[in-house]
């Protein structure tokens, strides 16, 4: 896990130096442990290393191979053995890293490399003799990787910070990633930014970019939600019955456990939140025969109407498997003080409420381990969420093609406000035309999914999540120099978890359920479903209101005349009014006031 940047000249200038240097201490968190600058005349590119695997200096960054220089964000879990396959193809390795086996790879496979890759990655290769420059994302889009047009090239980064390092890029708001922002509880798709002047690349794609300026991606995964037609999947007899099913997907998650356990150097920890996706990669560690596991939980206070922690829960997972267990109580008068940081360390204005959590969590696990499993993607995965039901009662009988209808049927459910409240609250100098519903709509509706359900899922999984808790807990944990797995968004898990039956993905998370039956207590498999439990920015209240209030209020909100004053006045008159709360239960004043706060610190940089 690194921070990765660099640039690209068309028009004469010379690669930088001065330029890639602010680069760098802007992800200074995501790699303390050794830096890297290499420049060739009109390219440069800049790394900072968390070292992970190869702890030596032979994995120094920028990597270097004749004509091939190469940075790198993330981790290849079989880089193993793709390093056996490579060498029996006559290449030689100097380093045990899996920096290396990318390069290699490329040399091999060209682009196509990417397809052999099984991980979380972001990565970009200056090839010499073609003159171009290589970017690419992994599939899941868990490691971000963004990129901005500037006077005569292209530059490109980890985060959104070391881009606006430079004072050059287009800060203007983008009203098309608005319209996503408030629609969305804050995903704005890649390509987008709330910024105009940064981009992201795709999940599953790469990019070329030229000495002449032209930009060329292509997507390499494609996600499909199809009962295999069939024998055989992905190399594996189809299984007949439900149990030979929660089988097949049982023997996928230890898997990608062991995949994330076994390609490192360093010792491995668990986020365990209480809930059932992290007390099974408990079990999923014990199974594999892991003993000592070294567990961590937080937790804060509660409010009249719901409880702060999860304690009791995650207590009943570290007793069960005796695991090294620290909990971590947070008061509410060490919240407030500590949100300028969490947001300081946001790429993207996030709005989920466990985005503090996740940063106060990882600084104190930071302390004792390099490298953690949390269980993100498990609700998105596996149909967790109350909302899934609903969307596939109300898409049973439409036709899958029809994007009105599968509109109709899933923004009810999910849309924080619909267009025209959208219309109503932001101001006309940012008004476009409804982008978020198309975008859902097409994406909907695209060939490769057998039902509704299907076609939902598969949103949420290769768009949605990527921009709400996946990039939430790269930022939040990069933070601190700590970096987080996520077995749930193993590709070769998603893939056997989409062609389930569909029966099998309703009623919240059904095949983890079964899988963890007899192996996590049946306490924290039985009860209801809730989100990570942070009050505070729930019931907005106190000096949480206060301050929201005087963001929203502020001099830089009023010049900047984001939202509608009279619409901002009501919700400010009643935050906790029925329909100041979006359909997933989300704050609205919280969702506001975030956005400037983010863009007081970021953009204004008057915080």
């Amino acid at each position: 896990m690194c921070g990765i940047c660099g640039e690209i000249y068309f028009d004469g200038q010379q690669a930088s130096e001065q330029r890639l240097k602010p680069m760098l201490a802007a992800m200074q968190n995501r790699g303390p442990d050794d830096e890297g600058i290499w420049i060739d005349e009109h390219v440069g590119l800049g790394h900072k290393r968390l070292s992970i695997i190869d702890l030596s200096a032979c994995g120094h960054q920028p990597m270097l191979d004749k004509e091939l220089s190469l940075v790198f964000n993330g981790c290849i879990y079989n880089y193993v053995e793709l390093r056996e396959q490579l060498t029996e193809l006559g290449h030689e390795f100097v380093s045990h890293s899996d920096t290396e086996v990318i390069l290699k790879a490329y040399r091999q496979w060209g682009m196509e490399c990417v397809q052999y890759f099984e991980g979380m990655f972001a990565f970009a290769i200056w090839d010499d003799d073609h003159h171009q420059l290589l970017l690419a994302r992994d599939r899941m889009g868990i490691k971000p990787l963004y990129y901005a047009p500037v006077e005569g090239g292209v530059r490109f980064a980890s985060n959104t910070q070391a881009l606006l390092a430079e004072g050059d890029i287009d800060s203007e708001i983008d009203p098309v990633g608005l319209h996503f922002q408030l629609t969305l509880h804050a995903v704005i798709p890649a390509p987008y930014t709330i910024l105009k002047g940064i981009r992201k690349l795709e999940p599953g794609h790469w990019m070329i970019v030229n000495p002449d300026g032209q930009i060329f991606k292509k997507r390499y995964w494609h996600l499909e939600a199809k009962r295999p037609t069939g024998e055989t999947f992905k190399g594996e007899a189809v299984p007949q019955s439900e149990q030979e099913w929660v089988d097949a997907i049982h023997k996928q998650l230890k898997q990608a456990v062991h995949k994330r356990l076994t390609a490192a150097d360093v010792p491995v920890g668990v986020l365990l939140s209480g809930g059932l996706d992290s007390s099974l990669l408990v079990a999923m560690l014990a199974e594999a025969g892991v003993e000592n596991i070294k567990t961590y939980s937080i937790g804060f206070e509660d409010a009249p109407e719901e409880k702060g922690n999860e304690f009791e829960f995650s207590d009943m997972v570290a007793e069960r498997y005796k695991t090294d267990h620290k909990k971590f109580h947070i008061p509410n008068e060490t919240v407030l003080p500590r949100l300028h940081e969490a947001v300081e360390s946001m790429a993207e204005p996030m709005v989920g409420q466990d985005a503090v959590a996740f940063y106060l969590l990882s600084e104190q696990v930071s302390k004792e381990v390099k490298v953690v499993l949390s269980g993100q993607g498990a609700d998105e995965v596996f149909g967790g969420y109350f909302w899934y039901p609903l969307m596939a009662d109300a898409g049973k009988k439409i036709d899958l093609k029809d994007r009105d209808q599968a509109l109709q049927c899933f923004a009810p459910y999910y849309f924080d406000r619909s267009h025209e409240e959208w219309l109503e609250v932001i101001n006309p100098q940012y008004h476009v035309h409804n982008v978020t519903g198309e975008y859902v709509a097409d994406h909907l509706t695209e060939e490769g999914a057998d039902e509704f359900l299907d076609q939902v899922l598969r949103l949420d999984v290769t768009t949605l999540i990527v921009d709400d808790p996946v990039k939430r807990v790269d930022n939040m944990t990069m933070a601190w120099s700590l970096e987080a797995r996520v077995p749930f968004l193993d590709h070769d898990l998603v893939e056997w978890a989409m062609a389930a039956p569909p029966q099998m993905k309703t009623g919240g998370k059904h095949i983890l359920k079964a899988i963890g039956r007899g192996i996590v207590p049946d306490e924290i498999i039985d009860r209801p479903k809730v989100a990570f439990p942070m009050p505070a920015l729930k019931y907005v209240r106190g000096d949480f209101y206060e301050f929201m209030k005087s963001l929203l209020t502020s001099e830089a909100a009023k010049k900047r005349g984001i939202f509608n004053q009279q619409k901002l006045a009501e919700l400010l008159e009643n935050p906790e009014a029925d329909n100041a709360f979006t359909a997933i239960q989300g704050s609205k004043l919280w969702h506001a006031a975030l956005l400037e706060f983010w863009l007081q610190k970021h953009v204004d940089k008057t915080l």
